[in-house]
Parts: structure tokens; sequence; C-alpha cells
């Protein structure tokens, strides 16, 4: 109860700013470059070099109460301390607290992974530096926390709030092919070279981009556009790149000449697999193809006044629990054992740090920005779409949008059916949390966007 009691206080603290704000709503846009050095290890191999520099971009809202800020970073996850680090250093910079703070990632595989918990594990068997470059994260924390500042100090009054979205066409597909039998009968990963498996139906996806946009009269200060699928035409290149997502949105930052800051939505188990075989030139055809999505929604865009007044943030701690499979005795061992490969000692490590946060009582924040009639929702881990789909039908009378890839931790987040169907995504390997998640997160989602 006392618990209980301690999270309703902060909750509560958390909103105070919203209603009846007297100050006007501003808004602060920082970029910083987020490129590794070569050698510094990607998500999969060493840096070889970089074809397009990756980003560590956001806006800072100020004026409802402390400052919120929001933060997209290219990379492949951002997970356990190296989510707390990150939202600390951005929070410090901004003048608020981190639960005010959402950093999430666009999960781009020729990226680096950012887990500073697990680099921790990792240092003590001498095997971090094959994963994890700890120097260039926190560097990149203290240059994304000096943009921070320098945007909350810099940042415009914003008289109108835009509105807009628009289907993306040929991009998204879903990952998971169901037999006869209700299983998963094929996987069609982002790359899909066998041409019987793209031709299947699209399946479930959520075709609409969404661009959300702030203004000074009328000057665009900003804009934040959602779009779910998994980001990757082809990798293991080790050459840093944003890939198709981050390409189109460069591309509309760039012919619109305004900052674009871009979030992946619940696309766990979505990719562009029916549309893209692997070959090289479909990374920019991807990207044209989004680049048109961001286009159109933005042409869409309906723009209508907000104050400080129309902000609010909430956010709400939830404990997500832990995959069945997860034992620390086994996982101990197999981080200890020097036998075994680097790669499969990390794999133990990070699902140790899990199951001891589970084990700890952590929880992970999820939470939700209303802006006006517009709600964005930011939740963590590799979402499946359905949670999506959800969230926007609990509130058709708003505009719904959402981000997720916040913390990394839990690896793919299915629905409740999902774990009983196969496949890869809720598979011991990818998932860390049990298939009762589905309720956990649901329950809180729908506190959030009924309010």
């Amino acid at each position: 109860m006392i618990k209980s009691a301690c999270w309703m206080v902060m909750i509560l603290a958390l909103m105070i700013g919203g209603a009846g704000a007297e100050e006007p709503l501003k808004v602060g846009v920082f970029a910083v470059d987020a490129s590794p050095q070569v050698g510094s290890p990607l998500a999969y191999n060493p840096t070889k070099g970089v074809t397009d520099r990756l980003s560590c971009r956001g806006v800072v809202l100020t004026g409802a109460g402390q400052p919120i800020v929001l933060c997209a970073v290219d990379w492949l996850a951002i997970a356990n301390d190296g989510q707390a680090e990150f939202r600390k250093g951005l929070a410090a910079a901004a003048g608020t607290v981190p639960e005010r703070v959402a950093v999430h990632v666009l999960h781009q595989h020729d990226a680096p992974r950012c887990d500073l918990s697990t680099d921790r594990l990792l240092a003590k068997e001498g095997i971090n530096r094959e994963f994890f470059d700890a120097d260039f994260v926190r560097d990149v924390i203290a240059r994304a926390a000096t943009a921070v500042k320098l945007a909350t100090t810099n940042a415009r009054t914003i008289s109108h709030l835009g509105l807009g979205q628009a289907e993306v066409e040929m991009v998204a597909s879903n990952r998971r092919i169901l037999g006869p039998d209700g299983k998963v009968e094929h996987v069609r990963y982002t790359a899909c070279k066998d041409p019987a498996i793209r031709a299947k139906p699209v399946g479930t996806i959520d075709p609409v981009l969404k661009v959300i946009s702030f203004w000074d009269g009328a000057e665009p200060v900003a804009a934040l556009t959602y779009y779910a699928t998994h980001p990757q035409s082809y990798y293991l290149t080790g050459l840093a790149n944003p890939d198709f997502p981050g390409m189109a949105r460069d591309q509309r930052q760039k012919a619109t000449q305004v900052p674009h800051v871009h979030f992946n939505g619940a696309g766990g188990n979505i990719g562009a697999g029916k549309w893209n075989d692997g070959a090289h030139e479909n990374r920019q055809i991807l990207a044209d193809r989004v680049a048109a999505g961001m286009a159109k929604a933005w042409s869409a865009t309906v723009k209508k006044p907000v104050t400080a007044a129309d902000v609010i943030w909430e956010s709400i701690p939830v404990a997500l629990p832990p995959a069945a499979h997860l034992e620390e005795a086994p996982l101990q061992a197999a981080l200890n054992d020097a036998s075994k490969p680097a790669l499969e000692r990390a794999d133990a490590a990070r699902k140790l740090i899990w199951l001891r946060r589970c084990q700890a009582g952590e929880r992970i924040d999820v939470a939700c920005l209303h802006l006006g009639t517009a709600r964005i929702l930011h939740l963590p881990g590799e979402l499946f779409v359905e949670y999506q789909l959800a969230a926007q039908k609990l509130r058709p009378d708003l505009f719904v949008a959402m981000a997720a890839y916040g913390d990394g931790a839990p690896g793919y987040i299915g629905t409740e059916i999902a774990y009983s169907e196969g496949g890869y995504e809720t598979s011991p390997k990818a998932s860390l949390v049990a298939p009762n998640v589905e309720k956990a997160l649901m329950d809180v989602i729908e506190r959030l966007l009924k309010k």
C-alpha cells in the first residue's frame, strides 16, 4: 500500500502543470551526431565506416510544468542503465525529472547498442568491448545534454499544433505468417529472398504515418513523425547508417527546412519483407516511399491554436512479468563459462540483468503526452503492432500516435496469443517477458488514454 501511494503521488506530481498553466508553450529542438568511430562495435560487427551519419535528436517542451523531453536515437537499442543514464542526463540539462524524459531508438541494425548494465557485467569477464563502447555512449549523452540545455534556453513560443496523417504504400508487412494450424509457418523477415513468402498477404499492420508539428504563427518549428515497421533494408555491412526511415526523415528535413524527429511505432512484428528481397537498391526505394507518406501527412496537416494548458504529461510505472524460461543459475553459469562463444555469454548477461530487475521489483515507465486532441504513447521494447491498433481503437475520437522501442531490456513484446503461435519474435531467444505482459501493458495504456 505504501508503494502504491508513492506511485500515485508521483503520477499526480507529473501531471501538475497541464491545465491552467500561465506560461506560454515553447518548443526547443536539439540534434547531435551519434555515429560511432571506426572499430567501435555496431550491433553485430565492428564499425568499418559510416555511410550516413547517425543522430540523436528531439524536442524540449516548456511551459506546462517541468520541461518534457522527447528524444529519438539512430541506434539498435538503449536498455537498462543505458536508459537510466540517458534520461537522467537529458533531464538535468532541461531542468526536469527523468520521468518526464522519453528516449527511444529507431532500431537500425547497422548501428550501436547501448546497455550500460550488461556492459558492466561483461567487463568482469573481459569481453564487454566486443559489444559495447561505454565511453562513446557517455560522450553522446553528454553532447546531447549540452544540446538539450541550449534548446531549452532558445525554445520558441508555439501558437499552433499541427496534426496530419497519410498511408505509406508498399513498405510495411506482417512478419508472422500463420499456417492452417494457427501456428507461425513462416517468419517473413525484413529482407525476404523467397518469392513465395513475399507473395503472402500483407497481414496485420498499421499503414498510417502520423505527423505532429509545432508552429510559431505561420512558421513551422519542428515535426514529429510516427510509423511502425522494422527499419532494415539490409545490414551486417559494418557501415553505420540510419537505414530507410532515417533517410526518409532526413530527406523531408532537407525538403522542408523543418527539423524532423522520427519515432518507430509498434513495429516488433512488422517489416518490409513483402516488398524487399534485400537488394541494395531497395533501401532508397523504401526511403522514398516513407518520405512520400511523410509528405502526404504534412500536406494533410490541420493546424489548431495550442497553449501550455493543452499539454499534460502522465507517466505510470508498470511491472512487466519476466519470461518463465529465465533462470538465474543457468544464466550465471553460461556467463562465467569462458569456453562458450562471447555472443552466447553476452546474451546470458542481458537476460540475467533483466531477470534481476524483475526480481528487484523494478518497473518501466509507460507515458502519455497530451497535446490538445493528440495523445502520444511512449512504450518499451519491440512491441507488436496490435498494441498500437488497440490504443487507437480505445480512443477513436483522438489523434493517437505511439513511440515504441523505449527501454529495450524486455526484447520483443508480443500479444498473449502470439506466445502460443510460435515464431521467432516470441521465442526464448527474442522475448524476455511472459504472455500476460499484454494485460499489464493494455491496462496501463487504457488508464492513460481514458483520462
